[in-house]
Protein backbone atom coordinates (compact mmCIF):
# COMPACT_ATOMS: atom_id res chain seq x y z
CA UNK A 1 0.00 0.00 0.00
CA UNK A 2 1.28 3.42 -1.21
CA UNK A 3 2.14 5.55 2.16
CA UNK A 4 0.62 8.79 2.57
CA UNK A 5 2.86 12.07 0.95
CA UNK A 6 0.98 14.81 2.57
CA UNK A 7 -1.20 15.24 6.13
CA UNK A 8 -3.93 17.61 6.47
CA UNK A 9 -3.20 20.53 8.87
CA UNK A 10 -5.83 23.24 10.63
CA UNK A 11 -4.58 26.60 10.00
CA UNK A 12 -6.11 30.11 10.18
CA UNK A 13 -5.61 32.21 6.81
CA UNK A 14 -5.37 36.18 7.39
CA UNK A 15 -6.62 38.05 4.59
CA UNK A 16 -5.72 41.68 5.48
CA UNK A 17 -7.92 42.16 8.71
CA UNK A 18 -9.91 39.24 8.21
CA UNK A 19 -8.59 35.72 9.53
CA UNK A 20 -10.72 32.34 9.13
CA UNK A 21 -10.15 28.75 9.91
CA UNK A 22 -9.22 26.27 7.25
CA UNK A 23 -7.39 23.18 6.08
CA UNK A 24 -4.37 23.05 4.75
CA UNK A 25 -2.30 20.44 3.81
CA UNK A 26 1.17 20.30 4.26
CA UNK A 27 3.78 17.94 2.70
CA UNK A 28 5.08 15.06 5.22
CA UNK A 29 8.63 15.21 6.35
CA UNK A 30 10.01 11.33 7.92
CA UNK A 31 13.36 10.02 8.30
CA UNK A 32 14.26 7.10 6.64
CA UNK A 33 17.35 4.42 8.02
CA UNK A 34 19.03 2.95 5.10
CA UNK A 35 20.49 -0.30 6.06
CA UNK A 36 23.06 -2.50 3.88
CA UNK A 37 23.35 -6.38 4.50
CA UNK A 38 25.82 -8.55 2.92
CA UNK A 39 27.20 -12.33 4.10
CA UNK A 40 26.24 -12.13 7.89
CA UNK A 41 26.96 -8.34 8.53
CA UNK A 42 24.71 -5.87 8.56
CA UNK A 43 25.40 -1.51 8.92
CA UNK A 44 23.45 1.95 8.86
CA UNK A 45 24.82 3.72 6.43
CA UNK A 46 22.47 7.05 6.15
CA UNK A 47 19.61 8.18 8.56
CA UNK A 48 17.94 10.66 5.65
CA UNK A 49 14.75 12.97 6.21
CA UNK A 50 11.96 12.65 3.11
CA UNK A 51 8.65 12.58 2.21
CA UNK A 52 7.35 8.31 1.94
CA UNK A 53 6.85 7.24 -1.07
CA UNK A 54 9.25 5.72 -4.04
CA UNK A 55 11.66 4.39 -0.77
CA UNK A 56 13.07 1.90 -3.08
CA UNK A 57 13.92 4.42 -6.21
CA UNK A 58 15.08 6.45 -3.36
CA UNK A 59 18.18 3.88 -1.68
CA UNK A 60 18.77 2.45 -5.14
CA UNK A 61 19.66 6.03 -6.42
CA UNK A 62 21.55 6.76 -3.40
CA UNK A 63 23.60 3.21 -3.34
CA UNK A 64 24.16 3.62 -7.35
CA UNK A 65 25.16 7.60 -6.96
CA UNK A 66 27.87 6.73 -4.04
CA UNK A 67 28.99 3.66 -6.33
CA UNK A 68 27.75 1.02 -3.77
CA UNK A 69 26.10 -0.43 -6.95
CA UNK A 70 26.59 -0.57 -9.87
CA UNK A 71 22.71 -2.49 -11.82
CA UNK A 72 20.10 -3.50 -9.85
CA UNK A 73 21.29 -7.02 -10.31
CA UNK A 74 24.10 -5.88 -7.81
CA UNK A 75 20.67 -5.63 -5.38
CA UNK A 76 19.42 -9.46 -3.42
CA UNK A 77 16.82 -7.88 -2.14
CA UNK A 78 15.07 -4.56 -0.65
CA UNK A 79 12.43 -4.66 2.40
CA UNK A 80 11.49 -2.38 5.18
CA UNK A 81 12.54 -3.95 8.51
CA UNK A 82 10.16 -6.37 10.49
CA UNK A 83 12.64 -6.62 13.24
CA UNK A 84 11.05 -9.43 14.26
CA UNK A 85 7.47 -8.94 14.15
CA UNK A 86 6.44 -10.19 10.45
CA UNK A 87 3.14 -8.39 10.86
CA UNK A 88 4.13 -4.58 11.64
CA UNK A 89 6.14 -2.79 9.10
CA UNK A 90 8.45 -0.36 9.95
CA UNK A 91 8.58 2.10 7.25
CA UNK A 92 11.05 4.04 8.36
CA UNK A 93 13.63 1.37 7.99
CA UNK A 94 14.82 -0.41 4.95
CA UNK A 95 17.01 -2.80 4.82
CA UNK A 96 19.47 -3.67 1.05
CA UNK A 97 20.55 -7.06 1.41
CA UNK A 98 23.56 -7.06 -1.47
CA UNK A 99 24.66 -10.29 -3.91
CA UNK A 100 27.82 -10.17 -2.27
CA UNK A 101 29.60 -12.31 0.92
CA UNK A 102 30.44 -9.39 3.00
CA UNK A 103 29.92 -5.77 3.33
CA UNK A 104 31.75 -3.64 0.72
CA UNK A 105 34.18 -1.04 2.24
CA UNK A 106 32.30 2.39 2.86
CA UNK A 107 34.76 5.31 4.23
CA UNK A 108 32.83 7.73 1.56
CA UNK A 109 29.73 7.71 3.81
CA UNK A 110 30.71 8.43 6.92
CA UNK A 111 29.46 12.09 5.90
CA UNK A 112 26.23 10.68 5.67
CA UNK A 113 25.63 9.31 8.61
CA UNK A 114 22.82 11.99 9.33
CA UNK A 115 22.09 14.44 6.44
CA UNK A 116 18.38 15.95 6.22
CA UNK A 117 16.94 17.76 2.84
CA UNK A 118 19.11 20.70 2.78
CA UNK A 119 22.52 18.48 3.43
CA UNK A 120 25.88 20.05 2.10
CA UNK A 121 29.05 17.83 1.41
CA UNK A 122 32.79 18.79 1.13
CA UNK A 123 32.82 19.16 -2.78
CA UNK A 124 36.12 19.72 -3.82
CA UNK A 125 37.49 16.56 -2.73
CA UNK A 126 34.40 14.48 -4.08
CA UNK A 127 35.38 16.07 -8.15
CA UNK A 128 38.78 14.24 -7.28
CA UNK A 129 36.92 11.21 -6.44
CA UNK A 130 34.50 11.34 -8.81
CA UNK A 131 37.43 11.40 -11.65
CA UNK A 132 38.42 8.63 -10.09
CA UNK A 133 35.16 6.38 -10.66
CA UNK A 134 34.64 4.32 -13.87
CA UNK A 135 32.25 6.21 -15.29
CA UNK A 136 30.70 5.57 -19.02
CA UNK A 137 31.17 8.73 -21.37
CA UNK A 138 28.59 10.67 -22.07
CA UNK A 139 26.19 10.22 -25.45
CA UNK A 140 27.18 12.07 -28.11
CA UNK A 141 23.86 14.27 -29.20
CA UNK A 142 22.45 16.29 -31.72
CA UNK A 143 21.83 19.86 -30.69
CA UNK A 144 18.50 20.61 -28.63
CA UNK A 145 16.16 23.41 -30.37
CA UNK A 146 15.89 25.92 -27.32
CA UNK A 147 11.98 25.73 -27.30
CA UNK A 148 12.26 22.03 -26.04
CA UNK A 149 14.23 23.37 -23.04
CA UNK A 150 11.40 26.09 -22.71
CA UNK A 151 8.61 23.74 -22.17
CA UNK A 152 9.93 21.88 -19.41
CA UNK A 153 9.01 23.37 -16.44
CA UNK A 154 5.58 23.70 -17.12
CA UNK A 155 5.44 19.93 -18.17
CA UNK A 156 7.23 19.73 -15.11
CA UNK A 157 4.51 21.66 -12.66
CA UNK A 158 1.94 19.82 -14.47
CA UNK A 159 3.11 16.87 -13.66
CA UNK A 160 3.54 17.44 -9.82
CA UNK A 161 0.95 16.05 -8.18
CA UNK A 162 2.26 16.32 -4.67
CA UNK A 163 3.13 20.26 -4.89
CA UNK A 164 -0.04 20.67 -6.14
CA UNK A 165 -1.39 19.78 -2.70
CA UNK A 166 1.05 21.04 -0.55
CA UNK A 167 3.08 23.85 -2.49
CA UNK A 168 6.38 22.09 -0.78
CA UNK A 169 8.03 19.35 -2.23
CA UNK A 170 10.95 19.60 -4.97
CA UNK A 171 11.18 17.30 -8.03
CA UNK A 172 13.40 15.70 -10.18
CA UNK A 173 12.04 14.79 -13.59
CA UNK A 174 13.27 12.80 -16.84
CA UNK A 175 13.20 14.35 -20.60
CA UNK A 176 13.97 12.87 -23.82
CA UNK A 177 15.45 15.11 -26.55
CA UNK A 178 11.70 16.17 -27.53
CA UNK A 179 10.38 17.27 -24.22
CA UNK A 180 8.10 14.13 -23.73
CA UNK A 181 8.29 13.41 -19.99
CA UNK A 182 9.63 10.39 -19.15
CA UNK A 183 9.62 9.84 -15.10
CA UNK A 184 9.15 12.78 -12.44
CA UNK A 185 9.68 11.73 -8.30
CA UNK A 186 8.99 14.49 -5.80
CA UNK A 187 10.47 15.11 -2.03
CA UNK A 188 11.09 17.43 0.47
CA UNK A 189 14.72 16.95 -0.38
CA UNK A 190 16.00 17.91 -3.57
CA UNK A 191 18.54 15.79 -3.35
CA UNK A 192 16.48 12.88 -2.42
CA UNK A 193 14.00 13.67 -5.52
CA UNK A 194 16.94 13.06 -7.59
CA UNK A 195 18.42 10.01 -5.79
CA UNK A 196 14.51 8.66 -6.57
CA UNK A 197 14.31 9.40 -10.38
CA UNK A 198 18.33 7.79 -10.51
CA UNK A 199 16.71 4.88 -8.95
CA UNK A 200 13.95 4.91 -10.89
CA UNK A 201 16.60 4.30 -13.56
CA UNK A 202 18.33 1.53 -11.70
CA UNK A 203 15.24 -0.53 -11.17
CA UNK A 204 14.18 0.03 -14.51
CA UNK A 205 17.07 -0.12 -16.32
CA UNK A 206 16.83 2.77 -18.06
CA UNK A 207 20.52 3.83 -17.01
CA UNK A 208 22.65 5.58 -18.42
CA UNK A 209 20.68 8.37 -19.10
CA UNK A 210 22.71 9.40 -22.11
CA UNK A 211 21.01 12.25 -24.04
CA UNK A 212 17.42 12.99 -22.17
CA UNK A 213 17.36 15.60 -19.90
CA UNK A 214 17.37 16.01 -15.94
CA UNK A 215 15.48 19.02 -14.75
CA UNK A 216 15.25 19.84 -10.82
CA UNK A 217 12.66 22.25 -9.39
CA UNK A 218 14.86 23.76 -7.86
CA UNK A 219 19.21 25.84 -7.90
CA UNK A 220 21.38 23.47 -8.97
CA UNK A 221 24.09 22.55 -6.58
CA UNK A 222 27.08 20.91 -6.42
CA UNK A 223 25.94 17.34 -5.35
CA UNK A 224 22.88 17.32 -8.09
CA UNK A 225 25.31 17.69 -10.95
CA UNK A 226 27.32 15.05 -9.26
CA UNK A 227 24.63 13.17 -9.38
CA UNK A 228 23.71 13.90 -13.09
CA UNK A 229 26.96 13.00 -14.24
CA UNK A 230 27.01 9.55 -12.37
CA UNK A 231 23.62 8.69 -14.40
CA UNK A 232 25.26 9.70 -17.62
CA UNK A 233 22.57 12.39 -18.35
CA UNK A 234 24.26 15.02 -20.53
CA UNK A 235 22.01 18.08 -20.01
CA UNK A 236 20.62 19.64 -16.89
CA UNK A 237 18.20 22.37 -16.27
CA UNK A 238 17.46 23.94 -12.90
CA UNK A 239 14.15 26.58 -12.46
CA UNK A 240 16.55 28.65 -10.68
CA UNK A 241 20.43 29.46 -10.01
CA UNK A 242 23.71 27.28 -9.92
CA UNK A 243 26.45 27.32 -7.42
CA UNK A 244 30.05 28.12 -8.63
CA UNK A 245 30.95 24.71 -7.86
CA UNK A 246 28.26 23.14 -10.23
CA UNK A 247 29.77 24.95 -12.97
CA UNK A 248 33.25 23.46 -11.81
CA UNK A 249 31.62 19.98 -12.18
CA UNK A 250 29.80 20.73 -15.23
CA UNK A 251 32.59 22.26 -17.22
CA UNK A 252 35.51 19.46 -15.75
CA UNK A 253 33.07 16.56 -16.69
CA UNK A 254 31.58 18.15 -20.22
CA UNK A 255 27.46 18.11 -18.68
CA UNK A 256 25.20 21.03 -20.31
CA UNK A 257 24.15 23.56 -17.18
CA UNK A 258 21.02 25.48 -17.86
CA UNK A 259 19.94 27.46 -14.81
CA UNK A 260 17.12 30.24 -14.19
CA UNK A 261 15.10 28.20 -17.17
CA UNK A 262 11.87 29.98 -16.95
CA UNK A 263 10.51 29.53 -20.13
CA UNK A 264 12.15 31.28 -23.63
CA UNK A 265 14.68 32.51 -21.35
CA UNK A 266 17.45 30.82 -19.91
CA UNK A 267 21.78 30.61 -19.03
CA UNK A 268 23.77 28.17 -20.38
CA UNK A 269 26.67 28.10 -18.05
CA UNK A 270 28.83 25.14 -20.00
CA UNK A 271 28.72 23.11 -22.83
CA UNK A 272 26.13 25.02 -25.22
CA UNK A 273 26.85 23.55 -28.50
CA UNK A 274 24.55 20.89 -27.35
CA UNK A 275 21.70 23.94 -27.66
CA UNK A 276 20.57 24.39 -31.23
CA UNK A 277 22.35 27.58 -32.66
CA UNK A 278 22.42 28.64 -28.95
CA UNK A 279 26.59 30.14 -29.59
CA UNK A 280 24.84 31.95 -33.26
CA UNK A 281 21.56 33.54 -31.54
CA UNK A 282 21.85 37.18 -31.95
CA UNK A 283 23.74 39.24 -29.23
CA UNK A 284 22.51 42.36 -27.95
CA UNK A 285 24.49 45.19 -28.09
CA UNK A 286 27.49 45.52 -24.96
CA UNK A 287 25.24 48.63 -23.39
CA UNK A 288 22.08 46.92 -23.55
CA UNK A 289 23.49 43.48 -21.78
CA UNK A 290 25.37 46.42 -18.98
CA UNK A 291 22.06 48.15 -18.11
CA UNK A 292 20.72 44.86 -17.97
CA UNK A 293 23.27 43.64 -15.40
CA UNK A 294 23.05 46.76 -13.63
CA UNK A 295 19.16 46.58 -13.05
CA UNK A 296 19.40 42.76 -11.99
Amino acid sequence: MRRAAHVKQQIWRVEGEQARRAADRLAIEEPLEIQLAAGSARQTLAITMRTPGDDYDLVAGFLYAEGIITAKHDIAQMVYCVDGQPDHQQYNALRVTLHAAALPDLPQLDRYFFTNSACGVCGRAMLDELAARPLPPLTPMPPIAPAVLAGLPATLRQAQQVFDATGGLHAAALFDREGTLLALREDVGRHNALDKLIGWGVRERRLPFGDQIILVSGRAGYELLHKCRVAGASIFCAVSAPSSLAVDLAQRFDITLVGFLRGPRFNIYTRPERIRKAEDLPQRTQRAQKSEEERQ
